[in-house]
């Protein structure tokens, strides 16, 4: 086994080492490799010797050089598993290449926290921002990129998915399916994409020709992350006595609470209510049944913020024709759903129901 040195080496003495240029080392060893298309072979042995030799990068020293700091700053509402965290994952994919730090901080639907936090990232110098999930009215003194804000103002980069063609998607799919008594969970009041996904699923729903019962929309309340503030609207729902074969839940997590305040019904999903989810998180697939959900691509969104993000500091982001950028959505069919059954659902349902 070789010994590894204590005693850290200069970049210089690294790439003399390799038998390479100083700035091919520098780039492997600051994240940047791919990026500018360096081989794999000869990022592991760069990476390999520099571990060897004890050389490592030293960011602050690069920072004072060019008079940058290499960090961005991310905010979302929280920290919990589901939407942002796919978000996130894209948005590290690509600063890690460019080797750029960053931070996150939440500021839990609470204003004067955002505004908080927005002025501490500024005064601690980061480059630029990336808001997920968050409407942001400050005018900001450096780049901002935004993944379903919904607020545009000046300056701002939106990444956006396609509200309509999630909506027709879902409802066709349901409509396919002999769905025609179809409740609807809407988004709490604070997030970014309720009233637009909603409008959305009005307009789908008048395309379709499918009804839409005030008594069979309910919106979420609870700000709490998780299946519980699902699971509490629908057993709202099932209080309010009227008759519906499926559920269109906001996302995956409510739709989950959906499903477990429906089984405490004695209700069967699908066999009973069909259930439909929206983002496509990692667990969607894996809850029992899996859920049939629109997919966001989470991932790609945070790719293409930080990606963007990256060029407004570089400035070399040729001047947009439009302010937002819009990804697509795609039906993902699981177990949760499936043809609407003729018979009364719920116990609590009257069988005359004609609201």
């Amino acid at each position: 086994m070789a010994n590894i040195s204590l005693k850290p080496i200069t970049l210089k003495e690294l790439a003399n080492i390799l038998e390479l240029s100083q700035s091919t080392v520098s780039r492997i060893v600051n994240g940047a490799a791919t990026a500018h298309r360096i081989a794999k072979e000869t990022q592991e042995r760069v990476l390999h010797a520099a571990a060897l030799h004890g050389y490592t990068a030293n960011s602050v020293a690069r920072s004072l050089r060019q008079k940058r700091t290499f960090t961005i700053g991310v905010i979302v509402p929280e920290i919990s598993e589901g939407y942002s965290t796919g978000v996130l994952s894209g948005v590290e994919d690509e600063l890690l290449k460019d080797g750029y730090f960053y931070f996150v901080v939440s500021h839990r639907h609470r204003a004067e926290l955002l505004i908080s936090h927005l002025r501490s990232m500024v005064a601690r110098s980061v480059e630029g921002i990336i808001a997920i999930d968050t409407p942001i009215d400050e005018d900001l003194p450096i780049p901002l990129v935004a993944v379903s804000g919904h607020k545009r103002h000046k300056g701002m980069i939106m990444i956006e998915l396609d509200h309509d063609l999630a909506a027709h998607q879902a409802l066709s799919h349901l409509k396919l399916l002999g769905h025609k008594q179809i409740a609807f969970i809407k988004g709490q009041a604070f997030s970014s994409d309720t009233a637009s996904r909603w409008q959305a699923i009005v307009k789908a729903a008048a395309a379709l020709d499918l009804p839409i019962n005030n008594n069979l929309v309910i919106q979420l309340e609870n700000p709490e992350p998780g299946p519980r503030p699902g699971h509490e609207v629908t057993q709202e729902l099932l209080r309010r006595n009227r008759s519906f074969t499926a559920i269109f839940a906001f996302n995956d997590v409510t739709a989950i609470g959906a499903i477990l305040a429906l089984r405490e019904h004695g209700l069967r999903v699908p066999e009973d209510v069909s259930v439909m989810g929206f983002d496509d998180v990692l667990i969607a697939s894996t809850t029992h049944p899996s859920l049939t959900t629109i997919h966001q691509p989470l991932r790609a969104m945070g790719q293409a913020a930080a990606s963007t993000l990256l060029s407004l500091i570089r400035d070399d982001t040729p001047i947009l024709r439009s302010p937002v950028i819009t990804v697509y959505p795609r039906l993902i069919v699981r177990e949760s759903t499936s043809h609407a059954v003729t018979h009364i659902l719920a116990p609590c349902l009257e069988v005359n129901d004609q609201t």
